[in-house]
């Protein structure tokens, strides 16, 4: 690939028109921030699984095992670890780990729990749950009292969820082995996470002279029609006045402002801005929504793109 003049020449090119996307959406600047980013080895990450620890019982195995850490940006700073030179195999070793008591997790997958706010007697739905990351947080946040309904399709990975599920203590959960795209109308809920499927260009990382990713703009394309199914079947089965909080591992307009611009205007829905103080401390990019954020690949996040929708009464 012959690079631009004056946009960063990468060691190695990126993958399929990569490059290419992210050079027409972003500047020159912030294209050498992506890339940086994409290179950068982060640190392990994890959150105390606050249904049966919390961050200072986690803090003290940590001690315990010689294992230094640093807190995480602020809303994460009292759950969170950004583990310092330690791998994950270190962490594995825990008792902690074997309880369920914390959980492996990267920084950018702890955000959209904390901007849907799960809370105690609602009716959530994870449309697309495995390996369960995100429907233990909910579980965690809302003091296991929320009614937690988590689909998965692949009947492998549902497994995998219901195992997850049982190690961290998140009884008050639903599994539905099912595409979510096909769930009836006649269900509802109060607040609905869609973390869709997508092309992970936020995810990317460079090893052993090489990019690693499973971008392709034949996975892009697929992806975006998943996505627009899935966002128009979550808008349709959260009750009036509830919440959906669209996210991607993908940091292209295409899977996330371009799509929720199409989707909203036929849903009687809208945009609201993010909890306050969610992104304090979280490295971004420019966003064509300014109620949503794209998280920019950095040293401890990975690419994200978040978005909170509100359907209209």
């Amino acid at each position: 690939m012959a690079y631009p003049a004056n946009e960063p020449e990468l060691p190695q090119p990126l993958p399929d028109g990569l490059y290419d996307k992210l050079a027409a959406q972003y500047g020159h600047e912030d294209l050498a921030r992506i890339v940086e980013g994409y290179r950068t080895v982060r640190p392990v990450t994890l959150r105390a699984n606050t249904l049966k620890a919390d961050h200072a019982s986690i803090a003290a195995q940590l001690q315990e095992a010689h294992i230094e850490w640093q807190p995480a940006p602020s809303p994460l700073d009292s759950e969170a670890f950004v583990i310092c030179q330690a791998r994950e195999d270190a962490i594995r070793a825990l008792s902690a780990y074997e309880a369920g008591e914390l959980y492996l997790q990267s920084l950018s997958a702890m955000l959209p729990a904390h901007a849907l706010k799960p809370r105690a007697g609602e009716n959530v739905l994870d449309m697309a749950a495995a390996p369960g990351g995100k429907t233990c947080h909910m579980a965690a946040l809302s003091q296991g009292a929320a009614l937690i309904t988590a689909c998965e399709k692949n009947h492998v990975r549902a497994e995998r969820l219901r195992y997850n599920l049982a190690k961290q203590g998140a009884s008050r959960v639903n599994v539905m082995e099912c595409d979510a795209r096909k769930l009836d109308s006649f269900f509802s809920f109060d607040k609905v996470l869609l973390d869709a499927p997508c092309s992970g260009s936020g995810t990317v990382r460079y090893a052993d002279g090489s990019f690693k990713t499973g971008f392709s703009l034949e996975l892009l394309s697929r992806s975006v029609k998943t996505q627009q199914a899935l966002l128009r079947k979550a808008l349709d089965i959260v009750n009036p006045g509830g919440f959906v909080l669209y996210a991607t591992c993908s940091i292209l307009a295409e899977e996330n402002e371009e799509l929720i611009r199409r989707v909203l205007p036929k849903a009687r829905a809208e945009l609201v801005p993010l909890p306050d103080g969610l992104l304090e401390g979280v490295p971004l990019l420019p966003c064509q929504l300014p109620e949503a954020a794209v998280v920019c690949p950095s040293e401890y996040f990975e690419g994200f793109f978040l978005a909170l929708i509100k359907k209209g009464r």
